[in-house]
């Protein structure tokens, strides 16, 4: 069992700045657990950030079984979280059920589900199967043809007690934390304050019990990230860099340069293994085409 379990999580409420972070592949979850974080997340957004859809509802299970299972090899310390896609969990209680297992079957030690009241049977049965369960309520991507788009959630009051049901609703069925994405900080607040599982924020403000961000948004990997989001490095200017100077380093003949290959010291002795090497293939190449 990893260090950071769902009990560890809610115990943090109130107490410690709770930090996830999502991760797609091998490499940049060992990069993230030895960050410290303390969630590492497969989320569905893999589908516009690794694969370049422009949202999140093509995403399969078959690809989040794939991904979750590369992060689950690397993390060791972290609490590893992933996400149920769009349209696994929808239609029924027992085919959200069967998905949800996929996923911890695949390395996972929690899943989330967006939405709250909707879903209220499928986290309790989870939950009662042992199965973790995160909730996700404000801004639901999944839902973003319903809502009109990625918008700020919580302006109007229909909307605020949306979000305060599902929130309640969420942690009603046994859910140990949930995502509060693109939604007015003092309405997140409110929800922080409503309910006794720690709120995680997205473009949420300061006023929840932890925050996350994408991978590649936060490490500056594309140009174009949501208004929220703090870079913390630019790496698309300096992976474009290295590649550059990589390039140009073929092109001119500078690399691969002596440190990088290795010879024969001994050119007399590299003339007589290649000598015997080229007689011993002549003659197995006269003896194939003589049979």
């Amino acid at each position: 069992m990893r260090e950071i379990t769902p009990r560890k999580i809610i115990e943090m409420k109130g107490k410690e700045k709770i930090v996830m972070v999502t991760a797609y592949d091998y490499p940049s979850a060992l990069i993230a657990d030895k960050a410290g974080m303390d969630i590492v997340f497969i989320g569905d957004s893999l589908g516009m950030v690794v694969y370049g859809d422009e949202s999140t509802l093509n995403v399969s299970m078959d690809q989040m079984v794939y991904h979750t299972r590369a992060v689950a090899k690397a993390v060791k310390r972290a609490l590893v979280l992933a996400d149920m896609p769009f349209g696994s969990y929808e239609i029924s209680t027992e085919e959200g059920v069967r998905n949800a297992v996929k996923l911890i079957q695949a390395g996972a030690d929690a899943v989330k589900i967006e939405g709250g009241a909707d879903h209220y049977e499928l986290v309790k049965k989870l939950v009662r199967m042992g199965i973790p369960v995160m909730g996700h309520t404000g801004l639901t991507p999944q839902r973003y043809l319903r809502l009109g788009g990625y918008r700020l959630m919580g302006e109007t009051e229909e909307e605020i007690e949306e979000i305060l049901r599902d929130a309640k609703a969420l942690e009603k069925a046994g859910a140990f934390a949930l995502v509060i994405e693109f939604t007015l900080s003092d309405v997140a607040k409110l929800v922080t304050e409503e309910v006794s599982i720690p709120t995680i924020g997205i473009g949420s403000g300061p006023y929840v019990d932890g925050q996350v961000l994408v991978w590649h948004d936060l490490l500056g990997i594309y140009e174009s990230t949501p208004p929220f989001v703090k870079k913390y490095a630019d790496l698309k200017s300096m992976i474009q860099l290295a590649l550059e100077e990589y390039r140009n380093d073929v092109k001119e003949k500078k690399f691969p340069g002596q440190d990088h290959y290795w010879e024969f010291l001994d050119k007399e002795e590299f003339e007589k293994k290649k000598r015997r090497a080229m007689e011993r293939l002549n003659r197995s190449e006269r003896n194939g085409e003589a049979e």
